[in-house]
């Protein structure tokens, strides 16, 4: 049986355009697209939910977010539950005998029932609701009193002034130097999320940029560094080939006007969806459609690039099958192995998301949109669009009216997809 380490690694608002090898010309990633280099770099990769919470339950669990049981962005009070007790892929590779820890942002739940260990990780170290300063590491968003946030797993600790991209870097990479057994390392970096915070020497490389792009850049080119240390360590130890890095991020960029520091009540458009239509709360392509790199140089193809559409819940299955083990029988993702190794895989799979109220279903080069929104908190627009992915990515042109039987097929997916969330939501829950 193989016994490969994993490495995952979870960026937090990182758009589809956010990186060199995705075509931005702003900003510099070249650690991150030499690991696409060696491996292989998905098109149409797409998380499941476009906002964190969900996408991240989606992610550990293989689940769709309502079948995991967290379908919105979770609060940051101190008792705050979140995900309820199931399998994730890190109890899975617990239970086999890998030791598993998480860096980096959780937002699963704060209360300690809802804690990183109480679903298969031997080690937290970061912060539990959904964002914090990035040198005080307290939350100051959406909580009527400033909350500090950050444990080294149960125990509240204080690293003030330290710049917290660094620290959850430093972290794996002690992680991964001092553990002979194999591995799952999920360095879940909550870059480039509000606030925009970057140290100097990263602004001054991107100073030619107006301001929200240069410290997108700034901050992006500090998880860049980081993808750098971890795979200079796992080379260093021998471990490199034989190790499963996945990268990816929770959701496309956010234009929320709490990005910008001068307390204007404006869009903020430092992030690129890579010219797709919606940002972060938004089913459109923009929203959805995020970075997904695999590599794994014992096992994979090297300089491939993929264009079937997967999803996030499809982590968990395909690294539980590369490591030997037996998926949950009721989890949604599907093992990707064979895809990624190279067969000729050119599916009918449907993929669906939903997000308070929105809904989509792809299918193909075919997508369908109810009731969408262009960005979190913006209105949503009654009425169902069609697009072709295929001739239109950006989502530019409604073509229901030219392709009627395309759109009554898809209507009947998007009524199994919405009575399957319906069952989801009755079901009893811990």
């Amino acid at each position: 049986m193989t016994r490969p380490n994993v490495v995952i690694v979870y960026t937090d608002d990182l758009g589809w355009g956010d990186l060199g090898c995705y075509g931005s010309p702003e900003v510099e990633t070249p650690h991150i697209d030499a690991l696409a280099e060696r491996g292989i770099r998905m098109t149409d990769w797409y998380s499941n939910s476009p906002v964190c919470s969900p996408s991240r339950a989606a992610l550990l669990t293989g689940r769709h977010p309502a079948h995991a049981g967290v379908e919105s962005i979770l609060g940051a009070e101190r008792a705050t539950r979140g995900l309820p007790p199931q399998t994730t892929i890190a109890s899975s590779l617990a239970a086999a005998g890998w030791k598993t820890a998480v860096f980096g942002k959780w937002h699963l739940g704060v209360e300690p029932g809802s804690a990183p260990l109480w679903f298969g990780f031997d080690h937290h170290f970061g912060f539990r609701a959904g964002c914090v300063d990035y040198y005080s590491h307290i939350m100051y968003w959406g909580v009527r009193f400033p909350l500090h946030d950050l444990w080294s797993d149960d125990t509240e600790i204080w690293h003030n002034g330290q710049y917290l991209t660094d620290l959850i870097t430093e972290r794996a990479v002690e992680f991964i130097e001092g553990t002979a057994e194999p591995f799952l390392c999920y360095v879940a970096y909550n870059a480039p999320h509000y606030p925009m915070h970057a140290p100097a020497e990263a602004m001054d490389k991107f100073a030619h940029l107006p301001w929200d792009q240069q410290v997108m850049a700034a901050m992006i080119s500090r998880v860049d560094d980081g993808v750098g240390q971890i795979v200079d360590v796992l080379r260093r130890t021998g471990r490199l080939d034989d190790t499963i890095i996945v990268f990816s991020s929770d959701n496309g960029p956010s234009a929320e006007a709490r990005n910008w520091l001068g307390g204007e009540e404006i869009a903020y458009s430092g992030g690129s969806a890579g010219g797709l239509r919606g940002h972060k709360g938004s089913v459109f392509e923009g929203g959805i459609r995020v970075p997904g790199i695999w590599s794994w140089p014992a096992a994979l193809p090297a300089g491939v690039t993929f264009d079937v559409p997967a999803m996030m819940m499809d982590v968990a299955p395909t690294i539980l099958t590369a490591a030997g083990l037996q998926p949950d029988a009721d989890i949604d993702g599907v093992d990707l192995l064979p895809l990624l190794a190279g067969a000729d895989v050119r599916s009918d799979r449907v993929l669906s998301w939903e997000y308070e109220g929105q809904l989509a279903v792809r299918r193909g080069r075919w997508k369908l949109v109810v009731d969408p929104a262009e960005r979190l908190g913006g209105p949503q627009v009654p009425g169902r669009l069609l697009f072709d992915l295929a001739e239109d990515r950006n989502e530019t042109r409604d073509v229901a009216a030219d392709h009627p039987a395309v759109l009554t097929e898809l209507e009947k997916h998007m009524t199994a997809w919405s009575d399957a969330l319906e069952l989801w939501r009755q079901a009893p829950t811990d």
